[in-house]
């Protein structure tokens, strides 16, 4: 059931265009090609835009390719549904409407945030949803039924009441099914981690919002941080458990395995659970290939792996060769950086990438870094018998990588007490070492 996306800003430029927006407002608000996921879920407007028509036509004659190919598959395409985020000419077209803003997601300027909000319970929500659902019907001969559409994503809605996101989401789903009776919402539950505000009561009204059943819901970091358990499997709503893993695309190593290997087998055994499958939502990938080869080969199976035995056949297959040293080294992956059992996440904190501060930094490592280190020796031993494997050669760059950001952890806070200590010998010291780990690094990629 993957997301398929692309083109809908043509889609959207058809509907608009139709009703009467003109083609500087919809400039003004489609985000630009590296910023469209912020731009479609209305936490930014207009930024990186506007395209050229070739990139509209472009767009939609990728999406037809993309469809084509996933229904072959025997996939489920998941298409775009209306979330109320709309170009400022709708004060124009309608008048009356109940417009809000959204609030200041990326401290933006005023041309570029908080972006115009059609509430749900406006006619003219139901005029577009519907609009836009049959625009996409009729493009793509038909769709699969199923459509993505998040309203607040990591912003509050402007209203607490129960009766209030409840009509949220029931205007988000009854759009939906104006424009094709089968439809089901599928939807992200990332906004409910901000707990502040998404207490127990609000979540299930938000939900129960919409009939039983025709609402999935994704728990995007369900690895590390699951809602389903706290808002009891959803209130009743069908929900996929979700392994997020990445943020920002970062090349860090890290992973949960024993939390992958087990998740989903949880959820699957909680009370009155409503888990449907697993999904991954990672937002960067071509990194970490053994935490994502665990998660999909788990889905498959009934029980939890044996995650050392599994790691073992996993080592094989990749490399094709047999090596003590080799399994030790990934056995020693395994208990440390792939070992992250707290609530540290994939986002890469260390000094070789953050922005420089003269004051020590507190290491953002949740393992014994000279595990990793030890394991890389063994991978350097090793290197002569199993040099002609590719994978082998990409796993070794990646743990040497990982070992010269833990050293430069130490040669930093080095550097920083030698500046403070005014000892410029040690100043000049660390910094050497620390400009040579940085080009080791660049030759290391």
């Amino acid at each position: 059931m993957p997301l398929a996306f692309n083109a809908q800003e043509t889609i959207w430029q058809k509907v608009y265009l139709k009703l009467g927006f003109t083609q500087d407002e919809l400039n003004a608000h489609f985000a630009g090609p590296a910023f469209l996921a912020w731009g479609r879920m209305g936490n930014m407007r207009g930024w990186g835009g506007p395209q050229p028509d070739s990139w509209y036509t472009g767009q939609l004659a990728l999406q037809h390719q993309i469809l084509t190919r996933m229904r072959a598959f025997g996939m489920i395409p998941v298409l775009p549904a209306f979330a109320g985020h709309v170009p400022t000419g709708i004060t124009r077209i309608f008048p009356n409407a109940n417009i809000t803003r959204l609030s200041d997601w990326g401290k933006f300027d005023d041309q570029y945030c908080c972006t115009y909000f059609l509430e749900p319970s406006d006619p003219a929500f139901q005029i577009i949803g519907k609009a836009f659902i049959e625009a996409q019907m009729d493009e793509y001969n038909g769709t699969e039924h199923i459509y993505n559409g998040d309203l607040f994503n990591e912003m509050l809605p402007s209203i607490g009441d129960p009766t209030y996101l409840a009509s949220c989401s029931k205007a988000v789903y009854d759009a939906i099914v104006a424009g094709d009776k089968d439809g089901i919402w599928l939807m992200q539950g990332w906004l409910f981690k901000k707990t502040a505000f998404w207490d127990r009561d609000r979540v299930k009204a938000y939900v129960q919002g919409v009939p039983q059943g025709k609402m999935i819901i994704l728990d995007l970091q369900a690895e590390n941080r699951p809602v389903y358990s706290r808002m009891d499997s959803f209130f009743g709503q069908p929900f996929i458990w979700c392994m997020l893993h990445n943020f920002g695309g970062n090349d860090g190593l890290y992973g949960m395995l024993d939390a992958i290997n087990e998740g989903p087998f949880e959820g699957m055994k909680f009370a009155d659970s409503t888990m449907i499958g697993t999904g991954l939502t990672p937002e960067g990938i071509l990194q970490n290939e053994v935490v994502y080869a665990l998660s999909t080969d788990v889905s498959w199976r009934e029980n939890p792996v044996n995650v050392t035995q599994w790691l073992t056949d996993y080592i094989h297959s990749r490399y094709n060769y047999v090596s003590d040293k080799i399994n030790h080294a990934w056995y020693l992956l395994q208990g440390s950086v792939y070992n992250c059992t707290d609530d540290h996440e994939s986002h890469n904190k260390m000094e070789i990438v953050v922005r420089p501060k003269i004051k020590h930094l507190d290491p953002y490592i949740w393992y014994n870094w000279t595990q990793v280190a030890d394991a890389w020796a063994l991978m350097v031993q090793a290197a002569p018998d199993v040099i002609n494997s590719t994978l082998f050669k990409y796993d070794f760059v990646d743990v040497g990588r990982q070992v010269l950001q833990d050293l430069a952890h130490i040669y930093y806070n080095n550097l920083t007490a030698a500046y403070h200590a005014k000892s410029v010998d040690k100043a000049m010291t660390y910094g050497k070492k620390m400009t040579d780990l940085l080009m080791d690094g660049l030759r290391n990629q």
